[in-house]
C-alpha cells in the first residue's frame, strides 16, 4: 500500500511539472523572449512609477543574448570561479557546497552511524543563523532555474520548485547550455540582462572583448546585481572584483557573496564613471 501511494505521488508530482513547466528542450536551442526575473522587474518599475517612487517612464530592457562562443573565455571562467566553482561537477545542486553553508561538518553521512545523525540534528538547529549562507549555496543551474521560472520569494516551497526544476534543466540542455543561458540572462543591473548588454552599458565593447578586470567586475554584481554594479556602489562590487582576480591567478580564496562592511571604501565613483575609467577615457565600440 506505501509502495503504491509513493509510486502515485511521485507520478502526481511529474505530471504536475509537466503542465506547470514543460520540459525545457525548447531553450536547447531558443532564447527567452522574457523571462519570470524579467516579467517581475518590469511589474515593479511599473507599479514604482504608477505609486510615484520612481520618476521618468520605465526603464527600457537591454538584452541581447550571444553564444557562448562569443563570450571570453575569462568572463565565463570569472563567473564560474564567483558563483559556482564545482559548476562541471555536480548534477545542478551542490551537495557539498550545502553541507558546508549548512554547518554539517563530516565529509559523508550514514543514517547507522549516531554520530552522524547527531551532527546532522545539530546542523539543523543552527539552519535559521546560518540562512544567508544556505541561499547563498545555490549553484548556477538553480540561479537559472529561479531567473527562466520563478520569483526572488525566499519561501522554502520555492526553494523546492527550483531544486526541481534545476535538475530538469541539468536533464535536457547540458552544462555548457545551461552556463550560455545563464549568462544571456543573468540580471547586471536595472534594465541590463546578460552579460553581452552589462559589457557594452559598462565598458562599451563586447562580450567576446572583455579584460579580466573587466570580467571579474562584471561577475562581482551577481549577488546583488540592482544595488551593487559597475555603474552603482562600486566599492562593494570592486571588493568582489578583486577576490575574484585572485581566485582567476591562482590564490585559494574563498569569494563570499557579500563584503563585510568594514571592508569597503565608501562609495565615490559616480553611474557609468567606471566604464571611463577602466577605459582609459576611450569607448570602443564592439562589433
Amino acid at each position: 500500500m506505501l509502495r503504491r501511494l509513493v509510486v502515485f505521488s511521485g507520478l502526481l508530482l511529474a505530471g504536475w511539472l509537466w503542465f506547470v513547466w514543460p520540459p525545457p528542450a525548447w531553450y536547447r536551442w531558443a532564447w527567452p523572449r522574457e523571462t519570470a526575473f524579467m516579467s517581475m522587474r518590469r511589474a515593479e518599475d511599473h507599479e514604482a512609477v504608477e505609486r510615484g517612487k520612481k520618476k521618468g517612464p520605465v526603464s527600457e530592457r537591454s538584452y541581447a543574448p550571444v553564444a557562448l562562443a562569443r563570450i571570453a573565455p575569462v568572463m565565463k571562467a570569472a563567473v564560474l570561479v564567483g558563483e559556482d566553482h564545482r559548476f562541471y561537477e555536480h548534477a545542478g545542486i551542490d551537495y557539498v557546497e550545502f553541507r558546508h553553508a549548512l554547518g554539517y561538518r563530516p565529509d559523508d553521512f550514514f543514517w547507522g552511524n549516531a554520530r552522524h545523525r547527531a551532527e546532522l540534528w545539530r546542523a539543523l538547529r543552527g539552519v535559521w543563523s546560518r540562512r544567508h549562507k544556505v541561499r547563498g549555496a545555490s549553484t548556477i543551474t538553480q540561479q537559472l532555474a529561479k531567473n527562466l521560472y520563478l520569483s526572488s520569494s525566499r519561501n522554502p516551497l520555492r526553494k523546492i520548485k527550483e531544486a526541481l526544476l534545476a535538475w530538469r534543466l541539468e536533464y535536457w540542455l547540458g552544462k555548457d547550455r545551461i552556463l550560455e543561458l545563464y549568462l544571456n540572462v543573468v540580471e547586471f543591473g536595472p534594465g541590463v540582462w546578460g552579460v553581452e548588454a552589462a559589457a557594452k552599458k559598462y565598458f562599451g565593447k563586447s562580450a567576446s572583448r572583455l579584460s579580466p578586470e573587466e570580467a571579474a567586475a562584471l561577475a562581482g554584481t551577481l549577488p546583488f546585481p540592482r544595488s551593487s554594479n559597475p555603474g552603482y556602489r562600486p566599492g562593494r562590487m570592486r571588493w568582489r572584483q578583486s577576490m575574484i582576480l585572485r581566485r582567476l591567478r591562482g590564490e585559494n580564496v574563498e569569494i563570499p557573496k557579500e563584503a563585510p562592511t568594514d571592508s569597503v571604501r565608501p562609495d565615490s565613483v559616480a553611474p557609468d564613471t567606471l566604464a571611463r575609467e577602466e577605459g582609459g577615457g576611450k569607448r570602443e565600440e564592439g562589433p
